[in-house]
């Protein structure tokens, strides 16, 4: 199981440091999350940020009901750009 500072870093860091061409609009699929906890909605606003650093329109699709349920109870379900499974 990885850390959410590995996946952060091997994940989608690399593409917002040039990879990724600014005003973009990148797509994160979730449908293949089996479990998840807090830490998944911590590396989520993680991306989020550098994707905004680095101007680009990032949102989460097919997102878990139980993933979607932890962000919303954390109140950071709308910030996260949430689109159901």
């Amino acid at each position: 199981m990885a850390t959410v500072s590995a996946l952060f870093l091997e994940g989608l860091k690399p593409h917002f440091d040039g990879g990724i061409e600014t005003g973009a609009k990148l797509e994160i699929d979730l449908s293949k999350i089996e479990r998840v906890d807090s830490s998944a909605v911590s590396l989520m606003l993680a991306w989020l940020r550098e994707a905004k650093r680095s101007n680009i329109d990032l949102y989460f699709t097919h997102v878990p009901d139980n993933l979607a349920s932890l962000a919303k109870l954390y109140g950071v379900a709308e910030v996260l750009t949430l689109q159901a499974a």
